[in-house]
């Protein structure tokens, strides 16, 4: 069996898993399907896992972020989480990566110890992810989340409806609203978040809601995801003229209560961000702030100057 195939058996069994790096989700992600694994074994039981999507970019490969998938990075089994080996299984695993140009990658809030990256020259910057971790008392949730959230809360349950009708096709047409406003282009194309989309249903791990007026008019429309742990508020979209309804913060907190009562989760993610206007919003919701890491290393020294001139 190849690596790959000895991982996708391990997806159907890790107990805490992401989403993001579940084998479905890299197939549906993933260019051409090129990702690939290192996998630590040790008799017959994957202990340990460092997935990776391969680009190219001119004549140069390069390991990084696949579109829509928030944080790779390596996954130990829960039973071998202590610092020591952490350190001897992270090298473990950097030693079975390929060499290419570059590297890079963001990490799962889960991993906390960069460590043996760094003795292996990798560079890390911190970023920033928002989450409730207990949501077993929405009572409180609502009660501690700032007064303007409230307030738009109320406001807009009085004027708007919430439906799970919204198909795929329209939801990507709302998602794009919001880019149109900005003048920028959407950063993916309809087919790939069919296919996204395609496969989150197969799943069963994806809802859309919707907001809507008395006339039917949508203000806002929003899109959760869930592993087995974890639900994330992955894409949104609102009206441009209708933004002042509520209706973004009231599906946000919907989408809040749907983890809870209909998915038995107890961890919520709102999914970044660093972005000042979105960070003031996550806070005043009482979400926690989480760290997590983006890894990279360069091999190359010309790839290093040409991602230097074309970004990351």
């Amino acid at each position: 069996m190849t690596n790959k195939e000895h991982y996708r058996k391990f997806c159907t069994t890790a107990s805490d898993l992401p989403l993001w790096v579940y084998d479905w989700y890299l197939d549906a992600t993933c260019e051409d399907s090129s990702w690939d694994v290192a996998i630590i074994f040790r008799g017959e039981q994957v202990v340990a896992t460092l997935p990776y999507f391969i680009k190219n970019r001119a004549s140069f490969q390069y390991i990084t972020m696949p579109l829509f998938v928030k944080a790779m990075g390596p996954y130990l089994i829960p039973e071998l989480r202590t610092l020591k080996k952490q350190h001897l299984l992270y090298k473990e695993l950097i030693e079975q990566l390929p060499k290419i140009d570059g590297f890079k990658q963001n990490f799962h809030p889960l991993i906390s110890n960069w460590l043996p990256f760094y003795w292996k020259g990798y560079q890390q910057t911190t970023y920033y992810t928002y989450q409730f971790d207990d949501l077993s008392d929405l009572v409180a949730i609502k009660r501690n989340a700032n007064k303007s959230i409230r307030r738009n809360i109320k406001k807009a349950e009085e004027l708007l409806t919430i439906d799970y009708k919204l198909s795929v096709e329209e939801f990507y047409e709302v998602n794009t609203w919001s880019f149109k406003r900005q003048g920028i282009p959407a950063p993916y194309t309809k087919a790939q978040f069919l296919r996204l989309d395609a496969a989150l249903e197969k799943q069963q791990a994806r809802q859309i809601f919707c907001a809507r007026d008395t006339d039917g008019q949508i203000h806002s429309a929003a899109y959760l995801v869930w592993d087995r742990k974890t639900a994330y508020y992955l894409f949104s979209g609102d009206h441009p003229d209708l933004r002042k309804s509520g209706s973004g913060i009231l599906l946000l907190w919907e989408a809040i209560q749907y983890t809870r009562n209909v998915l038995q989760l107890n961890c919520f993610d709102f999914e970044g961000s660093i972005i000042e206007r979105l960070e003031t919003l996550r806070v005043q919701f009482g979400a926690k702030q989480v760290p997590y890491f983006y890894i990279w290393k360069y091999h190359s020294s010309l790839y290093h100057l040409l991602d230097k001139i074309v970004g990351r």
